[in-house]
């Protein structure tokens, strides 16, 4: 499901859906779920988008024409059609339900529905094997998040054996919690894997739209609807450096702890902006560099990035460096960039400093900018000597600020 208005991610979705928002650098977020799906071997893809989808369209089409037909493999971008109602998708149920044609043609046994826009890496196959060992009708992924968070998640009601019991879409009060530890919940993650009988048969008996407000709970009594357990019983394993008792670096296949158990529903500019700093550091809580678990995308053409370096007059030393940073091929530093993720083709000026902020493609920041917890989104050409993330007041004047204090410039302010 990939046609997210993104409201909350304004401006970043003013022109793209949210699957589409730029992450990590060279990435779209529609990209870690697909590359859950590759990496989990799963080759029988729809993507359903609907809000502003052209960017989204051409990223598919320009990095994921990468499917057999011959060997029965596809993806297939499916917008709204109309063809049963004057529509368009009106929730995340409808837009299966107006696509059942095309799951009665293909026939599978199960059906994984997934949301295009979270940050996380799961091995889908293990979902399956526990759907069914359980004999589950339908499993839903669903992550331990603290009791403060149920009123912006939906939350399962499990008995020991992790069955569903009941559902609460966003309880403002008294939530279930985990069976033995009342300060938790478990949220859903937007993941359902169905028999594909039982979901055909629940979205053709009841019209109604949404899966965590309506067709979940009208199964839970009539149906065997199981809870999956995301951080206990997902596991990757990655082949990473490690250091021997001799100080010998050697590269060897271990789990993933932090990649296994990370979980992150970017709706929000603070959220988003929190999972690219995830990125970055010494040991970012959110690896792209694994070798078994790649993440797949459309790459540029772009050559490799250039760190600027110039001592040739005294008076005008400049070095050019990022640290505990991501830097995108095509881009040029001449700046000092520190915990921020840079984007294709972006230049940071000489004496401007860049700290934690994301800056995508194509940006240009200019000679002794000063650029600090900031989301400067594309085609943006910043003036010599502006500061940005130094004074929230000011900055409100032009620009969104979130609630922790991000500067958000929207595409093309500065031309």
């Amino acid at each position: 499901m990939a046609g997210g208005r993104g409201e909350r991610l304004m401006p970043l979705t003013r022109d793209r859906a949210k699957p589409a928002v730029p992450f990590g650098g060279i990435y779209r977020l529609a990209d870690l779920t697909l590359s859950n799906c590759i990496n989990s071997q799963l080759y029988k893809i729809i993507v359903l988008p609907q809000y502003k989808s052209q960017s989204l369209t051409d990223h598919l089409e320009d990095g994921w024409n990468i499917f057999n037909q011959k060997l029965g493999h596809f993806l297939k971008i499916v917008p709204p059609q109309q063809r049963i109602s004057g529509d368009w998708y009106r929730g995340t149920a409808d837009s299966i339900r107006q696509n059942l044609y095309l799951i009665e043609q293909t026939r599978p046994r199960h059906v994984l529905i997934l949301s295009g826009d979270h940050v996380y890496k799961m091995d889908y196959s293990r979902f399956l094997q526990y759907h069914l060992e359980k004999e589950a009708d339908l499993s839903i992924a669903l992550s331990e998040l603290g009791k403060e968070m149920a009123p912006q998640v939906g939350v399962a009601d499990v008995d020991e054996d992790y069955r569903i019991h009941g559902f609460q879409e966003k309880p403002k009060e008294n939530p279930k919690t985990i069976p033995g530890d009342p300060s938790r919940v478990l949220a859903s993650m937007g993941i359902y894997l169905f028999r594909t009988d039982i979901l055909v048969d629940a979205l053709k008996s009841n019209n109604k739209d949404d899966f965590g407000k309506d067709i979940i709970p009208y199964l839970i009594p009539k149906s065997r609807v199981y809870a999956y357990p995301f951080q206990q019983q997902n596991a990757i394993e990655d082949y990473v450096y490690v250091t021997l008792e001799n100080s010998e670096r050697r590269l060897r296949l271990e789990p993933r702890t932090h990649d296994s158990s990370y979980w992150r529903d970017v709706g929000t500019l603070d959220a988003y902006w929190n999972a690219n700093m995830d990125l970055t550091g010494l040991n970012p809580s959110f690896n792209l560099y694994g070798r078994n678990w790649p993440i797949h995308t459309y790459q540029l053409p772009a050559p490799p990035a250039k760190f600027v370096f110039s001592n040739e007059r005294p008076e005008s030393f400049r070095v050019g460096k990022a640290l505990d940073s991501i830097v995108a091929p095509g881009s040029i530093i001449s700046g000092i960039v520190r915990n921020s993720v840079i984007s294709y083709y972006v230049v940071i000026r000489s004496w401007a400093t860049v700290e934690e902020s994301v800056i995508m493609n194509g940006a240009v920041v200019g000679r002794h900018c000063k650029i600090k917890k900031a989301i400067i989104d594309k085609h943006n050409v910043i003036p010599s000597h502006t500061e940005i993330g130094y004074n929230p007041d000011e900055d409100r004047k032009r620009f969104t600020v979130t609630p922790r204090g991000i500067v958000v410039v929207p595409k093309g302010y500065f031309k």
